[in-house]
């Protein structure tokens, strides 16, 4: 009995989708990422409660380059989310465009590059040319 549950749970969590399951993975995955970097930045402004000094000595993170790193896939998280959430509004608004969801992720991915890639080289340029 426990072998055929477990065949069905695997079948179960095997990938089925195209586009719109990648999109909804990445779409909750970002999710994840802005809501932990949330947290930290709650915990960052907290930090101001310990005086000024305390404060300002960790600023010294934002500005390394793993902090520019991880403001480039915080970056990501928000800019992915918002334009994957305004294609789910499209669709939920205008039901008819669900036989052009592929076409529409598509769409969503050529938007979100034309603006999260230059925005990346500016957010990454301090790095390479030590500025």
């Amino acid at each position: 009995m426990a072998a055929a549950s477990d065949g069905t749970l695997l079948q179960g969590l095997r990938y089925k989708g195209r586009e719109g399951q990648w999109s909804w993975l990445l779409h909750r995955v970002a999710g994840l990422g802005v809501l932990l970097f949330l947290v930290l930045h709650i915990f960052d402004i907290f930090l101001i409660g310990f005086g000024r000094t305390t404060f300002e000595e960790l600023l010294f993170l934002y500005h390394s380059p793993l902090g520019r790193l991880f403001e480039v896939f915080l970056i990501f998280a928000v800019l992915f989310h918002a334009v994957n959430g305004l294609r789910i509004i499209i669709l939920d608004f205008w039901p008819g465009l669900m036989e052009h969801q592929q076409r529409l992720v598509w769409v969503e991915v050529v938007v979100f590059l034309i603006i999260f890639l230059p925005v990346a080289v500016i957010t990454l340029s301090p790095i390479f040319t030590g500025a």
